[in-house]
């Protein structure tokens, strides 16, 4: 019996512990090296570099997919347009709740280290920023990492337009759907290097700059997991109760322990889709909503990781001595950090193509991609149990707002 759980431990958590040590491992090289450590930073440089060219087809392959394939559902848009609403609300206010914790207490306070400089950041303040921010002049600038933000749009105009087609289109759905699994399928290959890429850019990376970094993350880390816990029993009992009262609050947490604990053990809200599913119909959610708004959810819906996202993009801004202040700074954080939860799309090793987001869309050095990608592994656990048991939590508010407050008491008896 206790063989068997430590089998399963290590089934689960088995990549996150080979990543962590061969990180560690990184940085106890840089340390006894010093700069001669730099001699494995190429290493690392193949691994980013397989990274950030698969981001884009991945992006673009991935979103078109799931919106083809969801607007084939000819499903309820009245479900459609308030889980929009209900996921971008809610993210958003994940994401202010961690821009106020940043602020009190900095991420990356008295860390100093050398990098290449980051692009000048420009809020969007004028109408031809905010033009060239979602669209681009040409085709070949659509499929650059540096432009996403039109990239993302882009795929989702191009996902609704094959589901106007109809039955016509059902060849281009399936392919795109096979497509959408190989580019995934493609990731977890290149993720098989991530530990000797990411070990050996850590022992370059701490062999300059020294183990001050390390204890950055320590920092991180104890901001990070309290407002996980707070958020995930304070922020949720609220909406609970506007979702149900206070049978709301006490059904939600009665029923979501099992969800909780199957995301905390997978780290996958796709892994954790059918037992939240399971938890959704006893808690009396209604087939249709549950159907649609969970597996939504489970790729688009992430609350953890906008708390996670921010916590990453103000780090790199106390990095790269940027000053994290301002109402145009916060609202393109907030928008980037939701952006980056939906782009994460289930894809295996958390919220890499997320922290790709975050580092091109700010114009952040690639070799910033590395530290959040670490910070990103560190707090994985705690923002998928978030990211999952939030799309059940957002599944009540939807069924409150399209079927009135007395739902549960009609579908509970």
């Amino acid at each position: 019996m206790n063989e068997s759980k430590k089998q399963s431990v290590w089934g689960s958590y088995k990549f996150p512990i080979i990543l962590m040590s061969a990180i560690i491992i990184g940085s106890l090289l840089g340390i006894i090296l010093g700069n001669k450590a730099q001699v494995l930073k190429p290493f690392g440089d193949i691994f980013l570099n397989a990274m950030f060219t698969i981001v884009v087809p991945l992006v673009f392959i991935t979103i078109s997919s799931a919106v083809a394939s969801i607007a084939s559902l000819q499903r309820l848009g009245k479900i459609l347009s308030t889980l929009l609403v209900v996921f971008i609300l809610t993210g958003m206010i994940a994401s202010l709740i961690m821009i106020i914790t940043v602020n009190i207490f900095p991420p990356a306070q008295g860390v100093k280290i050398e990098l290449p400089q980051a692009e000048e950041l420009k809020p969007l303040n004028t109408a031809d920023q905010i033009v060239a921010a979602i669209t681009v002049t040409d085709f070949p600038d659509l499929i650059s990492r540096k432009n996403m933000l039109p990239l993302i749009i882009f795929s989702i105009f191009f996902g609704l337009a094959i589901s106007m087609l109809g039955e016509k289109a059902r060849l281009v759905v399936d392919g795109l759907n096979i497509l959408s699994e190989a580019m995934i399928k493609m990731v977890s290959i290149i993720m098989y290097y991530a530990p000797i890429g990411l070990g050996a850019y850590f022992a370059s990376l701490v062999g300059s700059f020294g183990p001050q970094l390390l204890g950055s993350y320590a920092r991180a880390m104890v901001i990070y997991y309290p407002i996980t816990i707070i958020y995930f029993f304070v922020g949720f009992a609220v909406y609970a109760y506007f979702a149900g009262g206070k049978k709301g609050v006490k059904t939600f947490f009665k029923e979501i322990i099992s969800p909780a604990v199957t995301s905390l053990a997978t780290q996958s809200s796709i892994a954790t889709l059918p037992v939240n599913l399971e938890a959704a119909k006893r808690i009396g959610i209604p087939k249709d909503i549950r159907e649609i708004v969970l597996p939504i959810g489970a790729t688009a819906h992430m609350d953890g990781s906008c708390l996670s996202a921010i916590l990453k993009i103000s780090f790199l801004f106390g990095l790269f001595g940027i000053p994290f202040t301002g109402i145009g700074t916060y609202i393109s954080a907030a928008i980037i950090a939701v952006l980056s939860g939906v782009v994460m799309s289930g894809v295996p090793g958390g919220g890499l193509i997320g922290e790709m987001l975050i580092v091109s869309m700010y114009g952040f050095p690639p070799e910033a991609f590395p530290i959040i990608a670490t910070i990103g592994y560190l707090v994985d656990p705690p923002a998928t149990m978030v990211n999952s048991t939030g799309d059940t939590v957002a599944a009540m508010i939807i069924t409150r707002i399209l079927e009135g407050k007395d739902w549960m008491d009609r579908n509970l008896g």
